[in-house]
This record gives structure tokens, sequence and C-alpha cells, in this order.
């Protein structure tokens, strides 16, 4: 059992600390807390991630419109020695 990184031994190790610091009164409430801090957190994230990939799919759909309306038109390159080739040169 591996939570967070922490073993077993170490989750006891930390319960009896907290349940000596707090006593046993405070305890259930503190992982109540913890707990719906916990859960929010993964919410938030949740919520975090499904924007993101909204975003994302509405970017991605703009740029194939875009390009399905404006053709890519390539062009070859022109160096300096053909331009000023053809620049001097008589038509």
């Amino acid at each position: 059992m591996n939570i967070f990184g922490i073993g077993l031994p170490e989750m006891a190790v930390i319960m009896v600390v907290a349940l000596l610091i707090f006593g046993p009164k405070k305890l259930p409430e503190i992982g109540r807390s913890v707990g719906k801090t916990i859960r929010s957190f993964q919410e938030a994230s949740k919520e975090f991630q499904t924007e993101f990939q909204k975003e994302a799919e509405q970017l991605e759909e703009a740029v194939k419109t875009t390009a399905e309306l404006e053709p890519k038109q390539i062009y070859p390159a022109k160096s300096e020695q053909d331009t000023t080739a053809s620049s001097s040169q008589p038509s």
C-alpha cells in the first residue's frame, strides 16, 4: 500500500503523532476537513483539464477551418542573384 509515496509504516507513525498532538476528539474532524480539501482539489483539477481540452479542440478546429479556407500558396524562394539578374535584364 503506497499513498502519496508514503508506505504503511510511515502512515502509522504519522497517525500516532497526529493522535498525540490533536487528541482523539479532534482527529476525525481534521480527517474530514483534509478529505474535503483533497476532493475539492481533485474536482478543480478535473474542471481545469476539461476546460483546457475544450480550448485545445476549439483551437484545432479553427486552424483546420482556416487551412481549408485559405489553401497554402507556396512560392519558390528567390535568391538575391535571381532578383538582381531579373531586374537588370530588359523585358
